[in-house]
Formats: C-alpha cells, sequence, structure tokens
C-alpha cells in the first residue's frame, strides 16, 4: 500500500481539484492525505475511474482543513 501526503494549499475551486486529479494520476498511490484543503462545504465524489474524493471544511477563518483521496 502506497500512501501519500499533500499539502494542498487550497482545494476550494473545481480548477484546483481537477489538477489535484490530474496530478494524482502520474503517481502511483493508494491513499493520498490531503492538508490544508480550506474549503467551507464537504465534499465527498466518487469518479468513473474508480478514486473517491473526500473533504472536511475549514474553520471559519479560511484556515487549514483535510481530505482524503483513494484509489480504488
Amino acid at each position: 500500500m502506497v500512501i501519500c501526503i499533500y499539502n494542498a494549499r487550497t482545494l476550494a475551486s473545481e480548477a484546483t481539484i481537477e489538477n489535484l486529479m490530474m496530478q494524482a494520476k502520474k503517481i502511483k498511490y493508494d491513499v493520498i492525505g490531503l492538508t490544508e484543503t480550506r474549503r467551507r462545504h464537504p465534499l465527498n465524489v466518487v469518479y468513473e475511474t474508480g478514486e473517491e474524493l473526500f473533504l472536511g471544511t475549514c474553520d471559519s477563518r479560511s484556515v487549514g482543513g483535510v481530505g482524503v483521496l483513494v484509489n480504488t
């Protein structure tokens, strides 16, 4: 099992999430732990590729936030 950690700096927009997914395709991974996601609303997505993305929320100052990208 390959576990990675990535400081995303923000995954608040669709464009930054798409960039994360494109970069993740370039490496072999099972799980990527995500930090500094800075999302105001949680997000849970299952992609056609089998990847699953779970993002939590940050505090009221738009600081922090964690998530996980799982390659099933």
